[in-house]
Formats: structure tokens, C-alpha cells, sequence
């Protein structure tokens, strides 16, 4: 018997459908159904590696992590990961196909609607509900002929459809409304139900606005959800945690917020230590006197390198680093802070560029993609009160970061991995390629007491691992769903009594 599925859209980008159909995975699986997600295509320069050394969206990672399954690349065939903002590099069944301008890419998305299909019923032929989530909107009109998405991946999988629109940003009347009269009468049809999500205050109060929606609309309002305070990983850089720029707590990390900033989801879990306050700098004049810098991943080194050093950001690291500030670089990050990134195959554009010369190493990019994951344990003389700790996380990475001269060669490694020796260390400054860092309990609490020992206070973390965290938020979000939503109308919607 093939799956039934549900399909989440909404009336806009963050409008909720992620988080939606990540608690709708965790209830069907509460109630005993073997269920995944499904996401045709996704754009997002935050993206996980599987244990296949495959690569994919991460929504699509939390949505699994949510129904208690592995991810597969079959749940999300097709990611696009913008590089500039006319093009994108395509991974298509986690392998890149090389970067792509936006023109190019949807005159040939067609060709991708098999590939699609049979990722979709390889998923279907295992599973008994298939929770499928959309993009932006199904109202794009100038991206209805070829779409393969939203209401197109709905035809494909012949799914029932919520339609999500977002409170918080104020219209969702219109949103909801506007959405429908755009649709086409079979897509109309195909809505089985619309969701009012992120609501502050008494539902009670929108009584007579859900009234005349459902009436001019013609489909029920399936819900109103509050808006709900629980923590699961963002997938963009419209996420609520890149705007916060203010300390809160005794230590107080500074994250550089890049241009093309990814995998933002490895401060997650330092955000969470009541300890630690983690803010996102963009201009000079907000870094102030953080306890510790750190280099986030980004999907254009080169170019938010530049960015760094025309901002005035990468003087201002510098001096924090000259006056004994901490500094650690992730992925990108990793290389900004090496003496020289080369770029000869173009695979960001090509050129080449002076790094911040903090790490006797320097960056050569190449055709071929490392992405692993990585396991190990922090192994370096001369921060000892981080040495000794198991790390887990994975590597997502186009360049080769190698030893610079004299200097480079003697120089010390930060982790020594099940693959082999990664990163660097000196004159406290950290490198690393290893994405998820602070994931384990034990490094996350070794680092956080380093760094109230050097400010001469009293802290701990490290308490809680990444997994249990995610498990509460998971179920917690199910609790919340299952309060405002009325699933009863979505198990009929389904097909399921």
C-alpha cells in the first residue's frame, strides 16, 4: 500500500512550513507510523553531511531527527546553495553538479522531475505517511510553469495540502486569502486546510477574522499556532538567531555574521548555556570586547574575506587578537585566517588572497568536495584545558588547507580525527573544519570554563548533549501542535480515519 502523504506550503519564505512539518513528523511517529519528510528542493547554504559522505538540506535533517529515521539524500534530491545572487551551486542526490546562474537552472530544472519521482516513491515504498514540505510560495506566477516544488511536487505525490501563513508578519489574512485566489482551480482544490501560524495572545480574538476567511477562502482554518518558544535548527540566514547582537550573559562570544554565512547551526547548542551570551557582528563599531571571535563557515571564502577586510572587521579581529582574544575559524573561517587562499580551478570564481595570516597554513581550492563525517579528539600542548575532549561533527569543504614554510611545519594541530590530523592551533587562535565543534557536551563545557578562567569568573557547561536537547525540543513542539491543531482534520485529509 503506497503512503499517504500531507503536504506543508505557506504563503511566503519563513512563514513556519519547516517547523510545521517537523512537528507533524514527531506526532505521526508518537502515534505509531513509520513517516519521513520530503523536500524536492531546497535553498540553503546550511547543509549536513550524511553517513554516506552525501550532502543535504538541513530542514530536511531536523525533520528526519524529528520521526526517529537516519537522513537520506532521497528526502531532499535536489539543494541549491546561492554563491551570488544571480546563481547557486546544484547538489543533486547530495553531489555536486558544479554552480549554476539562476536562468540556466530553471531552463533545465525540468530534466530533474524523474529524478524527483523516483526519490519520492523510493521514500513512499518504505514509509506510511511522507510529510512533504514546500518553498517560498505556490503564488510565484512567474514560477508556476515549470514548478516542481509546490504545487507541482503536490500533483507528483498526489498530496493534500496546508496552507501556512505567518501572523507575526502581520496580513495573514491577506496572505491566506491572496495566496488562494492565486492559485489555479485544481491547486485550489488541492488545499485540504489553512494554518494561521506564530499568533501572540488570545486566539479567541480572531474569531471573526477566521470566520470570513474560511467563508471567502472555501477551507477551514485548521489551526492557529502560537507562536512557539521552542528551539529547533534554522536553515537560512532569515533566521531570528543572526539579528541577535546584544551580551546577556557573563560570556560573551562574537560571531562575524559573513555575507554568505553557513552552517550557523554549530553555535547552537553554545547559545543554550545559560553562561554564554552568542551575538552576530556585522560592522566594526558591535564587536566591542567579546571573550571570544569566531569565523563562521561561508559559502564564498574569497569573497567574504574581502567583504572582512573592506568592512573593517578583519583590522578590528586582528587588534582583539594583539590584546589576547581568542580567535577560532570554522571551514571558511578556517581558511580566512591562513596566510594565502588560492582559488587556480575556479571554483569560487578564481584569484587569489592574502589571508588574515593568523595560522602559518594556507588554502588551495579544488574541483573535488571533501564531505565526511568526522569523529575524534582534541589533541594540542598548548591550550591543555581543551586537549583530551571527543569531538563529533562532519566536513563540508572545497579547499585543501596545508602547512606554509618553516614555520607552518612545526606548527601544532587542534584535532586528531579518525581521518587523519585537521585544523591548527597557535598563539590562541583555533582552526578547524570540523562543523558541529560544540555539539558534545564534553569539548562545549571544557571551552566555556576556558574562557571564564581566563576572565577570572566561575562557570560551567555542558550539561545536556546536542541529541537530548533536540529530543525535547522535538516533543515539545509536537505538544504544541497537538494543542492547536485540529488532527483529527489532518489524519482525514490523508485518507486516514
Amino acid at each position: 500500500m503506497p503512503a499517504k502523504s500531507i503536504m506543508i506550503q505557506g504563503t511566503m519564505s519563513n512563514a513556519g512550513k519547516s517547523l510545521i512539518a517537523a512537528g507533524l513528523c514527531r506526532i505521526f511517529k508518537q502515534d505509531g507510523y513509520r513517516v519521513a519528510p520530503f523536500k524536492s528542493q531546497n535553498m540553503a547554504l546550511n547543509s549536513f553531511i550524511t553517513s554516506e559522505g552525501l550532502e543535504m538540506g538541513r530542514a530536511q535533517v531536523v525533520q528526519a531527527e524529528a520521526c526517529g529515521i537516519p537522513p537520506s539524500v532521497l528526502m531532499n534530491p535536489i539543494l541549491l546553495k546561492p554563491t551570488t545572487d544571480m546563481g547557486s551551486q546544484v547538489i543533486v542526490m547530495g553531489k555536486s553538479e558544479g554552480n549554476m546562474e539562476a536562468r540556466q537552472y530553471f531552463r533545465n530544472k525540468k530534466q530533474y522531475i524523474p529524478l524527483i519521482t523516483n526519490a519520492y516513491e523510493a521514500l513512499a515504498a518504505e514509509n506510511e505517511i511522507i510529510v512533504i514540505e514546500g518553498a517560498g510560495s505556490p503564488a510565484e506566477i512567474n514560477l508556476k510553469a515549470d514548478d516542481i516544488v509546490n504545487m507541482g511536487m503536490a500533483r507528483i505525490a498526489d498530496a493534500p495540502v496546508l496552507l501556512v501563513g505567518d501572523i507575526d508578519r502581520g496580513g495573514v489574512f491577506a496572505q491566506l486569502l491572496g495566496t488562494m485566489l492565486l492559485l489555479e482551480p485544481d491547486e485550489q482544490e488541492r488545499v485540504a486546510g489553512l494554518i494561521i501560524n506564530k499568533f501572540r495572545g488570545d486566539p479567541s480574538i480572531l474569531e471573526p477574522g477566521l470566520r470570513m476567511l474560511e467563508e471567502k477562502a472555501g477551507k477551514p482554518v485548521m489551526g492557529v499556532v502560537p507562536y512557539a518558544h521552542v528551539k529547533i535548527e534554522e536553515e537560512d540566514s532569515l533566521a531570528e538567531e543572526l539579528s541577535q547582537n546584544r551580551t546577556h550573559a557573563p560570556i560573551d562570544i562574537a560571531v562575524i555574521r559573513l555575507p554568505k554565512i553557513s552552517n550557523f547551526t554549530d553555535f547552537e547548542m553554545l547559545s543554550q548555556e545559560e553562561m554564554v551570551s552568542v551575538r552576530y557582528v556585522k560592522e566594526p563599531g558591535e564587536l566591542g570586547n567579546p571573550d571570544c571571535v569566531i569565523l563562521p563557515g561561508t559559502k564564498s571564502t574569497l569573497a567574504d574575506l574581502s567583504w572582512l577586510r573592506q568592512s573593517g572587521l578583519e583590522a578590528a579581529v586582528i587588534h582583539l587578537h594583539h590584546n589576547g582574544t581568542p580567535v577560532i575559524g570554522i571551514c571558511g573561517g578556517y581558511q580566512m585566517l591562513g596566510m594565502h587562499i588560492s582559488d587556480p580551478e575556479e571554483t569560487e570564481g578564481g584569484g587569489s588572497m592574502r589571508g588574515m595570516e593568523l595560522l602559518p597554513f594556507r588554502t588551495v581550492f579544488r574541483e573535488e568536495k571533501t564531505m565526511r563525517q568526522s569523529a575524534g579528539v582534541t589533541a594540542m600542548q598548548q591550550i591543555p584545558e581543551l586537549s583530551g575532549h571527543r569531538v563529533t561533527g562532519y566536513e563540508v569543504h572545497m579547499g585543501e588547507t596545508v602547512p606554509e614554510g618553516a614555520e607552518g611545519s612545526a606548527a601544532e594541530r587542534f584535532l586528531k580525527l579518525e581521518s587523519g590530523f585537521d585544523g591548527a592551533v597557535s598563539d590562541q587562535v583555533i582552526g578547524t573544519y570540523l562543523h558541529g565543534l560544540f555539539d558534545e557536551a564534553d569539548f562545549r563545557g571544557a571551552f566555556i570554563r576556558w574562557l571564564a578562567e581566563r576572565k577570572g569568573i566561575s562557570a560551567d557547561g555542558g550539561a545536556e548533549s546536542y541529541r537530548d536537547f533536540k529530543e525535547r525540543q522535538y516533543d515539545l513542539l509536537a505538544d504544541v501542535l497537538r494543542e492547536s491543531l485540529d488532527l483529527k482534520a489532518v489524519y482525514r485529509a490523508m485518507g486516514i480515519s
